[in-house]
């Protein structure tokens, strides 16, 4: 995912793998569009997953076509931040 964010000019604020989603908190250009962002991340990590497992190849999908996008305009960075890290320890 870093690769792929350095080669769009996106900076990861945080990033938190869980089993079955992830947390992605990642600062952009206003010019990019958060449903692109999340097309660019999917299908890159979906074709480099199917390539190093070659197990996956067979699933129509790894990822759906879902995702929850929201601006920090009404709490803070770090607000963001510390509820992805605490992601971890629920459950």
């Amino acid at each position: 995912m870093q690769e792929i964010c350095a080669e769009h000019s996106l900076m990861i604020v945080s990033l938190e793998i869980m089993p079955d989603h992830v947390h992605f908190f990642v600062n952009a250009l206003p010019s990019i569009s958060p449903s692109d962002i999340m097309a660019k991340v999917k299908g890159v990590t979906s074709r480099k997953l199917r390539q190093e497992f070659k197990h996956l190849q067979h699933l129509p999908s790894l990822w759906t076509r879902s995702f929850f996008c929201s601006t920090a305009g009404n709490v803070s960075s770090e607000t963001i931040q510390r509820y992805i890290a605490e992601q971890k320890t629920r459950g």
